[in-house]
């Protein structure tokens, strides 16, 4: 039996980009006049572009209305399509202008969200001061989307708590610290100069969430110590952990640079007597050029980091409640 054949898809139509462009002009303005003047050219010109883009895909693209074109639905389907181009050409358009100067160029920075709000906007302030015209990019990332975006390359510089340094990444630590206490004000425990694991105890407690690594050396300190506290309170974020101590809902203990920034007349920060460790790590993409700026903003990160260690090593690492004497 002889079979019926399927007869063959035609090939796509070859389009230009310069039929595209005359395309997307019409589209936008609607009147061949404006589309004419917004490209450069002339309407008659325009509508031989028109007939013949519309005799090589087969179909009207527009219904000529009181000398208006009214777009069929084809022509605003394929729009859709010409729009992604175009946004695409603009993005690549953008980034070559952006490449001619290492000013222009816009620096990529990964790094986790508790680092967006404390230590990098310190570095980014030196930075802006000798880079006024620098532009750059903070895209705050959890671990470990943040080491893989920095293995493929998205990022120039990213800043992590990781002590491995991820596939086609260099690391460098950058800043080591203790986790702190957080507390309301006048607290009974605001009292004391540094806190014990045994001062928590039966004490309402903000907790990081489950899975945190810093949450999960701070229940072993507590447990090591024999201590039982009053978690009615847990969240992801640092941030917030301190927003909700803010409001007097119990005690808490984060990284020393989301203590700090958040710290004020509502919350005070302690020391810790045990040593729970905060690490932070620069982390260099490989692959590629570095960006112009990028060592400009790595010194601006290590001297505020600088910084940040001799405030800590020539006064008392938080503020001081002056309404209650220390113990």
């Amino acid at each position: 039996m002889s079979q019926a054949l399927t007869p063959a898809a035609s090939p796509p139509p070859q389009l230009t980009h310069r039929q595209l462009s005359i395309f997307r002009a019409i589209m936008l303005h609607t009147q061949l006049g404006r589309a004419a003047q917004a490209t450069g050219s002339s309407q008659p010109t325009l509508s031989r572009e028109l007939a013949r883009l519309e005799q090589l895909l087969g179909f009207a693209l527009f219904d000529r209305i009181a000398g208006r074109l009214r777009p069929t639905v084809r022509a605003l389907e394929l729009m859709q399509e010409v729009e992604r181009s175009f946004i695409g050409l603009d993005q690549i358009a953008r980034r070559a202008v952006e490449l001619r100067t290492a000013s222009g160029a816009r620096l990529q920075v990964a790094c986790l969200p508790a680092l967006a709000h404390a230590l990098l906007p310190q570095a980014l302030l030196r930075f802006h001061a000798l880079h006024p015209q620098a532009r750059v990019s903070i895209v705050p990332l959890e671990s470990p989307w943040l080491e893989q975006a920095l293995s493929e390359q998205r990022f120039d510089l990213g800043l992590g708590e990781t002590t491995e340094p991820p596939p086609g990444v260099a690391l460098s630590p950058l800043l080591q610290m203790n986790e702190v206490a957080v507390l309301p004000l006048h607290h009974a425990l605001s009292r004391k100069r540094v806190l014990r694991p045994a001062d928590f105890a039966g004490q309402p407690f903000v907790s990081l969430a489950e899975g945190d690594p810093y949450r999960h050396a701070i229940d072993a300190m507590f447990t090591q110590a024999g201590v039982q506290r009053a978690t009615l309170f847990e969240t992801a974020s640092a941030v917030a952990v301190c927003a909700l101590v803010q409001q007097g809902l119990g005690l808490a203990i984060v990284n020393p640079l989301t203590a700090a920034a958040m710290a004020g007349p509502n919350m005070l920060v302690r020391p810790l007597q045990a040593d729970i460790h905060f690490r932070v790590s620069l982390l260099l993409p490989q692959v590629g050029a570095p960006h112009p700026l990028r060592d400009a903003l790595v010194i601006a990160l290590r001297q505020a980091c600088d910084s940040l260690m001799h405030k800590r090593s020539t006064s008392s690492s938080t503020p001081r409640d002056l309404s209650k004497p220390w113990t």
